[in-house]
C-alpha cells in the first residue's frame, strides 16, 4: 500500500499553488512514496546502541604544527601602502563614520 496517495499529492500541489497534470501527479506520488519508504528503512536501521555520526569512517583533521617564525616588521608590511597612519594602513573614511 502506498504511503502517499495521488489525492494527497494533488492536495499538496494546491497548497503550494502548483498546477500539475494527471501524469505529473502520478509521477510525483510514486517518487514521494519511494522517498518515504527510504526514510522508513533508515529509521528501522537506527538502533540505540549505534552512536550518531556524520561519516561512516572516523575522520581526523591534519594540521601542521604551529611554529613561531620570522615575519614582516610593521615597516616592511606598510612599505608598499599609499598612505600610513599610526603603523596602520590609512584608508578613506566611508559612510560618514567618526574617527
Amino acid at each position: 500500500m502506498s504511503a502517499i496517495t495521488r489525492d494527497e499529492v494533488a492536495h499538496l500541489a494546491r497548497l503550494s499553488r502548483l498546477a500539475l497534470t494527471d501524469d505529473e501527479l502520478d509521477h510525483y506520488a510514486t517518487q514521494l512514496d519511494a522517498i518515504i519508504e527510504s526514510v522508513a528503512k533508515v529509521a528501522e536501521v537506527a538502533a540505540e546502541d549505534v552512536p550518531p555520526s556524520s561519516h561512516a569512517l572516523p575522520l581526523t583533521n591534519v594540521f601542521r604544527a604551529d611554529e613561531v617564525r620570522q615575519s614582516l616588521t610593521p615597516d616592511q608590511a606598510l612599505s608598499g601602502a599609499p598612505a600610513v597612519e599610526d603603523d596602520r594602513f590609512r584608508v578613506p573614511r566611508i559612510l560618514g563614520e567618526e574617527a
